[in-house]
C-alpha cells in the first residue's frame, strides 16, 4: 500500500459554478505565502508589555542566536512552573515558530510524522526542507495527537517503503481543532513513537489557553518521555502579540539533545533567525509572568471560552460539525453535511469553502487543505477573536464585561456569524 504522503501545499486558485452563480476564486488564496497566521486574540496589546518594549526600543543589537541569559533564564522558570524543569543551556529561542521549528526538523533528519489535520506551518517546514512527511489520522475526540495504532502501522509501512521515519510533530494542546488530548492518548502515542526510535517535537503554544484550565486535565509529552521529546512554544499564542515573533524550544538533558541543539544554534545562524533586543525584552518580561500578564491570560481565555461555546453552537445549529472547543481562539468545523446546499452556491471543495466564507464573514477562514486534510473535505478554521469587536474600545469592553455575549457589538458579530452559517441549511 503507498505511503500516505502530506497533501499538496501550493494549490492554485480555482473557479466554480452553481445554481447560486458563479464562484470565483481569487488566484491569490491558494499559494503557500498566503497561508494563514495563527488565529488573531482580538484583544489590543498588554500596555506593560508595550511599555517595556518601548524602554529596549533604543537597543539596536539583536539577541545572541538562541536567545541571550535573560530570555532563556526567564524561559527556562516558565516551564519550571509547569513541572519541566530544566537549565537555560537547554533552551533556544528564534524570531517565531516557523523558522524554529525549520531548524528543529533539519537537525534531526530522516521523515516527519505528524496528526491530521495539524497546525498550518508543518507541512510547508518539511517540504522546504525536502523531507518527505506523513500524516497519521487522530481519533474521534480530538485532534493533535495520532491515534497510537495508525501510528505504528504509518512507521511500519513506511520502513517497508525504504523511508526512515525518525521525527513525530504532535499538539496536545491542538491548532487546528482546539481540542486538547487526553492524558492516557498522549501516554500512548509518546511510548510507540519511542519505542520505534523516534524524537518528538511538543508544539505547546497553546497550553495557556485552556478555556476550562481547572477542569482539564493537560500533560506534556515531556513530562513522559523526558529523554525523547523537545517541547515548543510560540509565545504569541497567549502570551506576546503576533506582531513581535518570539519562540522557544526546550531541548532533553541527553548527549543527543546537545548535538542537536547546537546544530539547531547552527541552522538559525545560517538563517539569520535572530530575535530583535526590544522584543526579547518583552518576552523574558511575559514568561517571567507578572500579574499583569497572568491576569491578562486568564481573563482572555475565560472570555474565549464563552464566545467560542455560543459560536459552536450556532455551528451545529446550522447542521454543521465541530468537536466542542476547549483551548484557543477558533473552532474547526466541517461543513460536510451541508455539501449539496454549498454546491449549490458553486462550493465544493475547502479552497473554494475558504474564498466563500472569507468574503462573507469578512475574516480569514482557512479551509482544511492548509492543515492537511484532503481538499474534498469542506472544513474550515473559524477564528473567534474577530467576535469580540472591531475597536480596542469594544475589545476591551468585551474581556472586562461580567456577561460579554450581551454586549451589543458581541451579539451583532455572533448573529452575522450564525446568520452566515444559517444561510446554508
Amino acid at each position: 500500500m503507498a505511503r500516505q504522503r502530506t497533501g499538496r501545499t501550493g494549490l492554485a486558485g480555482r473557479g466554480g459554478e452553481g445554481g447560486g452563480g458563479a464562484h470565483s476564486v481569487r488566484e491569490d488564496r491558494g499559494p503557500v505565502r498566503y497561508g494563514p497566521p495563527a488565529p488573531d486574540p482580538g484583544l489590543p496589546v498588554l500596555p506593560e508589555l508595550a511599555e517595556v518594549l518601548a524602554a529596549a526600543a533604543g537597543r539596536g543589537e539583536p539577541e545572541p542566536t538562541g536567545g541571550g541569559d535573560a530570555l532563556r533564564e526567564a524561559a527556562t522558570d516558565y516551564w519550571a512552573r509547569r513541572g519541566l524543569h530544566g537549565d537555560p543551556e537547554h533552551v533556544a529561542a528564534a524570531p517565531g515558530a516557523s523558522p524554529l521549528l525549520l531548524a528543529l526538523i533539519a537537525a534531526h533528519g530522516g521523515d516527519v510524522l505528524m496528526p491530521r489535520p495539524c497546525t498550518a506551518t508543518w507541512i510547508p517546514q518539511a517540504r522546504l526542507l525536502g523531507r518527505p512527511a506523513y500524516h497519521v489520522p487522530t481519533p474521534a475526540e480530538c485532534g493533535g495527537v495520532p491515534d497510537p495504532y495508525a501510528l505504528l502501522e504509518t512507521v511500519r509501512r513506511v520502513r517497508a517503503e525504504g523511508g526512515r521515519p525518525r521525527l513525530l510533530l504532535i499538539s496536545v494542546v491542538d491548532d487546528p481543532t482546539a481540542t486538547v488530548a487526553p492524558p492516557e492518548l498522549v501516554r500512548e502515542a509518546c511510548e510507540a513513537a519511542v519505542a520505534e526510535g523516534m524524537h518528538i517535537v511538543s508544539d505547546e503554544t497553546w497550553r495557556d489557553t485552556l478555556h476550562r484550565p481547572h477542569d482539564t486535565v493537560l500533560l506534556s509529552p515531556a513530562e513522559m518521555c523526558p529523554d525523547d521529546v523537545t517541547v515548543v512554544s510560540d509565545l504569541a499564542g497567549a502570551l506576546t502579540p503576533s506582531a513581535w515573533p518570539v519562540a522557544i524550544a526546550r531541548f532533553p538533558d541527553t548527549e543527543r539533545a546537545s548535538a542537536r541543539h547546537a546544530r539547531t544554534l547552527d541552522i538559525l545562524t545560517a538563517l539569520g533567525a535572530l530575535v530583535a533586543g526590544p522584543v526579547a525584552m518583552a518576552a523574558a518580561h511575559a514568561l517571567r509572568e507578572p500579574e499583569s500578564v497572568t491576569d491578562r491570560v486568564r481573563r482572555a481565555a475565560a472570555l474565549q471560552a464563552k464566545v467560542a461555546a455560543a459560536a459552536h453552537r450556532a455551528v451545529l445549529a446550522s447542521g454543521a460539525l465541530a468537536r466542542p472547543p476547549q483551548a484557543g481562539r477558533h473552532l474547526y468545523v466541517d461543513l460536510g453535511p451541508l455539501r449539496s446546499r454549498l454546491a449549490n452556491r458553486g462550493v465544493t471543495d475547502s479552497l473554494e469553502l475558504e474564498e466563500y466564507l472569507t468574503e462573507r464573514l469578512g475574516a480569514p477562514t482557512p479551509g482544511g487543505h492548509r492543515f492537511g486534510d484532503e481538499l474534498g473535505a469542506l472544513r474550515v478554521r473559524l477564528g473567534t477573536g474577530t467576535l469580540l469587536g472591531s475597536t480596542p474600545e469594544q475589545q476591551m469592553e468585551s474581556l472586562t464585561a461580567v456577561e460579554p455575549l450581551e454586549l451589543p457589538h458581541v451579539a451583532e458579530a455572533l448573529n452575522i456569524f450564525g446568520t452566515t452559517l444559517d444561510e446554508l441549511r
